[in-house]
C-alpha cells in the first residue's frame, strides 16, 4: 500500500514538472502577470462573454460552444441572448463561429485566426491576461501593433479603443548568447500615450472578465464539476468512519 501511494505521488510530481515548462514555453522569457480566476463570479463571466462576442468573435471562432449553453451556465435567458449577443441571422442553438471566411482572413493577416475554444486551457489564464495587456504601437509591424508576450504577432490590438495606445519603455539587460555576454534591449514597462475609453484599472478588470470567460469556455463542465466534486469529498469523508470500523472488524481475527 505504501509503495503504491509513493508511486502515485511520484507520478503526480512528474506530471507537474513536465507541465510547468509547457505552460511557460510561449512567454518568450517574459514574466506573466497574476490574475485571480473565480468561476463562481457569474457577473464577471457575463461581462467577459459580452466582450468576447463583441471584440473576438468577428475574427475568431469558438466552435465548441453554443450560445444557449452559455446562457444556461451564466444565467442569461434566450431572449437576452437574442437581443444582445446574437449576430443577425444567428439562432440561440448555433455554434459560436465567425462569419469571416478563412481565405480572406489569411490574406489580410497572413494567417487564419485560430479557434479560441480551448485557448483558456492550452495557454492558461495568466498568459491570456498578460497577452491582452501587452500590446503596443509598432510602426514597423504590418498591423501597426506588436506584443511583448508574442513578438511579431499577426493579430492587431482589437481592444485598443478600450485601453488606448501604449508604447514600450525599453531598458538594457545583459544576456549570454553563443558564449558571449551581450547587452540587449528589453521592454521594462509601458507608457500610455493616448487614453482609451477605460482607465487603466477599468481595462485591467475588463481583461480579467474576458479571461474569466475564456477559461470557462475551455471547459464549461467545470462549473458543475466543482459542485459535484465537493459532495463527492463529503461522501468519502462520511464513508471513512464505517470503512475504518469494518477494517478493524476484519483484521482482529487475522492478528
Amino acid at each position: 500500500m505504501r509503495r503504491t501511494l509513493a508511486l502515485a505521488a511520484l507520478c503526480i510530481a512528474g506530471a507537474a514538472l513536465t507541465a510547468a515548462p509547457a505552460r511557460a514555453s510561449g512567454t518568450g522569457g517574459a514574466e506573466l502577470d497574476a490574475v485571480h480566476i473565480d468561476l463562481g463570479d457569474r457577473a464577471a463571466l457575463q461581462r467577459g462573454a459580452k466582450l468576447f462576442i463583441n471584440y473576438c468573435l468577428s475574427c475568431h471562432s469558438a466552435s465548441y460552444m453554443r450560445y444557449n449553453r452559455l446562457g444556461r451556465d451564466l444565467g442569461i435567458s434566450d431572449e437576452l441572448i437574442k437581443k444582445n449577443l446574437l449576430f443577425a441571422g444567428s439562432q440561440a442553438g448555433d455554434l459560436m463561429v465567425t462569419t469571416m471566411p478563412a481565405e480572406d482572413s489569411e490574406k489580410w493577416f497572413g494567417v487564419a485566426p485560430p479557434d479560441l475554444s480551448l485557448t483558456g486551457r492550452s495557454r492558461g489564464a495568466e498568459w491570456l491576461y498578460t497577452y491582452l495587456r501587452s500590446f503596443y504601437i509598432d510602426d514597423g509591424a504590418p498591423s501597426g501593433w506588436n506584443n511583448k508576450l508574442f513578438e511579431n504577432v499577426a493579430m492587431p490590438h482589437v481592444l485598443y479603443e478600450l485601453q488606448g495606445v501604449q508604447r514600450p519603455v525599453l531598458g538594457a539587460e545583459e544576456e549570454v548568447m553563443e558564449g558571449r555576454l551581450v547587452t540587449v534591449e528589453k521592454i521594462e514597462s509601458f507608457e500610455l500615450v493616448r487614453p482609451g475609453k477605460l482607465t487603466p484599472a477599468e481595462y485591467d478588470r475588463a481583461v480579467s472578465d474576458l479571461t474569466h470567460y475564456m477559461v470557462y469556455m475551455a471547459e464549461p463542465a467545470q462549473l458543475r464539476r466543482y459542485t459535484v466534486g465537493f459532495w463527492v469529498v463529503v461522501f468519502l469523508l462520511l464513508l471513512l468512519a464505517p470503512a475504518w470500523l469494518l477494517k478493524k472488524e476484519y483484521w482482529k481475527d487475522v492478528r
